[in-house]
C-alpha cells in the first residue's frame, strides 16, 4: 500500500532505494525498468510510480521490449507476437501502449498518442480482451528525437469497464490524439498500473510508408 501511494515527487534517491525494496519482495520486478522509467521521466510523466510487474512484449521481427531500449519503427510496424504480464486469471484488465512525445518530447502539443488499447482483458490475456484501439507501430517525425512508447496494463478492480470513444483501427490517427493517461485511469477507477515497460525508437524510412497507408493524418 505504501509503495502504491507513494507521492511522485519524493527525492529521486528515495525513488530509487524503494524500487530496491521491491526487487526483494518481487522477482519478475526488474531493477532496470524502475530505475529507466524514472530516468526517462516515465514517471512523473506519464505515472505516479513505478508499477511493480514487467510487461513481455515480442515482435515477430526478433525484437523485444526491454526497459527503454532503442527499437526501430521497422522494427516494431507489425503487430507483437508476444504479450504477457503476471495476473490474476479471474480479474480483467486494461491494456494501453501510448506515445507522450508527440510531435516532439520538447514540444508535446498533440500527446499523449494512444498506440494501442484493450479493455476488460482476461487473466492478462490480451488477445482475448476488447481492442478500442487497434495496434498502430511507432512513426515519430523526422527531426523529433527519440520517443518514449510505452506499455501499461491496469487491473480493473470492480470488474467490466465501459469506454465512450478511442475507437480507431490502425488507419486512422485523429482518435488517438491528445489522450491522457491519468484522466482515463481515474474516470475508469483503474489506479495505478499493476505492470509496464517501454522502449523508445526515432525516424526510420518506414515512416512514411506508414503515413502514406494512414486515411486521416493530420
Amino acid at each position: 500500500m505504501f509503495l502504491e501511494k507513494r507521492h511522485r515527487c519524493l527525492p529521486q534517491a528515495v525513488e530509487l532505494l524503494l524500487c530496491f525494496v521491491v526487487i526483494i519482495g518481487s522477482s519478475e520486478f526488474s531493477a532496470v525498468v524502475c530505475a529507466n522509467m524514472e530516468a526517462n521521466g516515465v514517471v512523473p510523466d506519464i505515472i505516479d510510480s513505478v508499477p511493480l510487474g514487467t510487461i513481455q512484449v515480442e515482435y515477430p521481427s526478433g525484437v523485444s521490449v526491454n526497459d527503454g531500449n532503442e527499437l526501430t519503427p521497422t522494427q516494431v510496424k507489425d503487430h507483437p507476437s508476444v504479450v504477457n504480464f503476471t495476473a490474476e486469471p479471474e480479474s480483467l484488465y486494461t491494456f494501453v501502449m501510448i506515445d507522450p512525445d508527440a510531435p516532439s518530447r520538447a514540444n508535446p502539443t498533440v500527446g499523449q498518442v494512444l498506440h494501442w488499447l484493450v479493455i476488460n482483458v482476461p487473466g492478462g490475456d490480451v488477445s482475448e480482451g476488447e481492442v478500442l484501439t487497434e495496434y498502430r507501430g511507432s512513426g515519430p517525425p523526422l527531426g523529433t528525437g527519440l520517443h518514449r512508447y510505452i506499455f501499461l496494463a491496469y487491473k480493473q478492480p470492480a470488474g467490466r469497464i465501459t469506454v465512450d470513444g478511442l475507437r480507431a483501427d490502425r488507419f486512422h490517427v485523429k482518435p488517438r490524439l491528445m489522450f491522457n493517461m491519468r484522466n482515463f485511469a481515474e474516470a475508469h477507477n483503474i489506479g495505478q498500473p499493476v505492470a509496464g515497460n517501454f522502449y523508445v525508437a526515432q525516424y526510420d524510412d518506414y515512416v512514411p510508408i506508414a503515413r502514406s497507408q494512414t486515411k486521416d493524418y493530420p
